[in-house]
């Protein structure tokens, strides 16, 4: 990730503040263009379990690197968070993913994603016993994209509904609902997804309705937890008819948006867990997200345990 102007990201054909998907020579191109940059271990699901471990709970992460230096890196720092991850790198091409993120000035972050090995997760690769041991199976829409991983996502969810546990969504992009909403939205009716996370723009581009209160009405007639952020103006949930409702966390300064929904879901999902009262969790989410976008990158910098600690008193 680089620091980048609106020109910047103009000039280079970006649209600014989405998730594109790029190949391999578009993201030489965009590494080439960038000026002086971070490199940090990213991955939505991964920064997720990133924020739940440094909030002490206990997590298991599966996922697709490649046999490279970005990979070790990967595993390495996935591994010293605490988080057990046991998926074996893969051989050859392509390369481990990466995300090439460039920061404007209002902290906006606009990711250029190259998919890499990521998208090549067997299903094979699975421990269903992993899944099975778990309170939560947590999935992210990016991955629903290429076939493989869809296909172990599918595998995985079955196996968590066999073992009685719950299943965490989160729809990553409206890019991804535009492609795959048809998908989502018959998991959503199978009953396949316990707890949905989406911003305002997902929930709009699932729903088909723009007003945000009608959609979240909609949605919460089929999903049993349903929770939806919306930047600076705070986050609402609905679970089981129980509304709701939080401000944002204040944040001195914004720096870098990266990673504030993923450590939303974290703060959200320690509360779940832990059975503690829906407006709370809320509040958990807010105050991991307000820590994320502090700083440069989506993984926690400050002490999540010691932030929170006031609401778990």
């Amino acid at each position: 990730m680089a620091a980048a102007s609106d020109e910047d990201v103009e000039r280079l054909g970006m649209a600014k503040g989405g998730m594109t998907l790029v190949d391999s020579a578009r993201a030489h191109d965009l590494y080439e263009a960038m000026g002086p940059a971070r490199e940090i271990s990213g991955g939505s699901a991964a920064n997720t379990l990133a924020g739940l471990a440094a909030l002490g709970a206990s997590c298991a992460f599966i996922g697709q690197v490649a046999q490279d230096q970005l990979g070790e890196v990967f595993a390495h720092d996935i591994r010293a968070g605490g988080i057990a991850f046991d998926t074996p790198a893969r051989a050859g091409d392509p390369s481990t993913a990466r995300c090439l993120i460039f920061v404007t000035p209002d902290g906006q972050r606009t990711m250029n994603t190259f998919l890499g090995a990521s998208q090549f997760l067997p299903a094979e690769q699975l421990d269903e016993s992993v899944i099975a041991d778990s309170a939560v199976l947590y999935l992210e829409g990016y991955l629903w994209d290429p076939e493989e991983p869809r296909r172990a996502m599918r595998r995985a969810i079955a196996a968590a509904r066999n073992a009685g546990r719950k299943v965490a969504f989160t729809l990553s992009d409206a890019f991804v609902i535009a492609r795959h909403g048809d998908d989502f939205r018959g998991m959503i009716a199978a009953g396949e997804i316990d707890i949905l996370f989406a911003n305002e723009h997902e929930l709009a581009a699932l729903t088909g309705l723009e007003d945000f209160h009608e959609g979240m009405a909609e949605l919460a007639k089929s999903v049993p937890t349903l929770v939806v952020t919306r930047s600076e103006k705070g986050a609402h949930a609905i679970s089981e008819g129980e509304h709701a409702s939080v401000s944002a966390a204040p944040v001195a300064r914004v720096v870098d948006t990266t990673g504030a929904g993923d450590l939303f879901a974290a703060g959200f999902l320690l509360g779940h867990v832990r059975g503690l009262p829906l407006e709370t969790s809320l509040r958990l989410g807010a105050t991991a997200a307000a820590e994320v976008i502090s700083h440069y990158g989506a993984r926690p910098e400050a002490d999540l345990k010691a932030l929170v600690a006031p609401l778990l008193a």
